[in-house]
């Protein structure tokens, strides 16, 4: 393990306690960051990043490339990351940085906070007391049609072929319908919330579904209104026929950080 390369997860604002952010650091107490190393936090200019050190031979500019080729540990990594800032941002206001987003020292972490105060300071203003809360809506296939009883060679090819034209047809209406039904949920959630945003389908061979992925959206909502957002999505999955609902949250704003974007400095800050 070397001082000499850290590792960035989120800003936070400098409180000017002795400590930047008590409360958040209280939180990361015991917590293990990437490469198991203990999380804290490097003030500057009214800011504090929250950092550890991590090995060059995992995270030096040339290692790095490498390993973000390795799926199984990107995906270690994508998960202590995200531990890190959730966990930070339970009670406090963060702005998440880009993941494997690497700096020189504590110099290199500084220097990133100076060139970004701006985004960053404004961003901590916008969703000061927000939280993001994260729905899926998935809709089941149909079930297979049962075998006709019919001897197969009692049906003509055009009996055959007007059969399957219906099956389409059912096909279509039906994804239609639960495309309507994740539209309309998507519409009465956007209007609790501040702001939403429309993400891709998860891919199924990422998220194990073999359901259809009709809806993927985050919500911006405000932190004392949270419950009522997660009741209002338990009644929407009660009467969205044909639509299976998924909460999740509440996390914070990875999806409303843009336009301004704490991307940080790469790897050599």
């Amino acid at each position: 393990m070397t001082e000499g390369l850290q590792y960035a997860y989120a800003v936070v604002r400098d409180t000017g306690a002795p400590d930047a952010a008590p409360h958040t650091l209280d939180a990361l107490e015991g917590l293990r960051g990437v490469a198991g190393e203990p999380v804290r936090a490097v003030r500057h200019l009214g800011l504090a990043v929250l950092a550890g050190p991590v090995p060059a031979e995992d995270f030096d500019e040339g290692s790095l490339r490498e390993r973000l080729e390795d799926m199984s540990w990107l995906e270690g990594v994508a998960r202590a990351h995200q531990r890190v800032v959730d966990t930070a941002g339970a009670d406090a206001c963060v702005i998440p940085v880009r993941m494997a987003t690497v700096c020189r020292g504590e110099e290199g972490l500084r220097r990133m906070l100076a060139d970004g105060r701006d985004r960053f300071a404004a961003a901590l203003d916008r969703l000061e007391g927000r939280v993001e809360w994260g729905v899926k809506a998935y809709a089941a296939p149909p079930a297979p049609e049962k075998p006709s009883a019919e001897p197969s060679a009692a049906v003509s090819g055009r009996d055959y072929l007007r059969r399957r034209s219906a099956q389409r047809r059912a096909t279509e209406e039906r994804w239609g319908r639960t495309e309507d039904g994740a539209r309309l949920v998507h519409d009465t959630l956007a209007q609790l919330a501040e702001r939403a945003r429309l993400h891709p389908p998860q891919d199924a061979r990422l998220s194990g579904e073999s359901d259809h992925h009709v809806l993927n959206a985050a919500y911006l909502v405000r932190r004392e209104d949270s419950s009522q957002f997660a009741v209002r999505v338990g009644e929407l999955a009660e009467r969205a026929a044909g639509l299976r609902l998924e909460l999740t949250g509440p996390w914070a704003p990875y999806s409303f950080v843009a336009p301004d974007e704490a991307e940080g400095a790469g790897a050599g800050a």
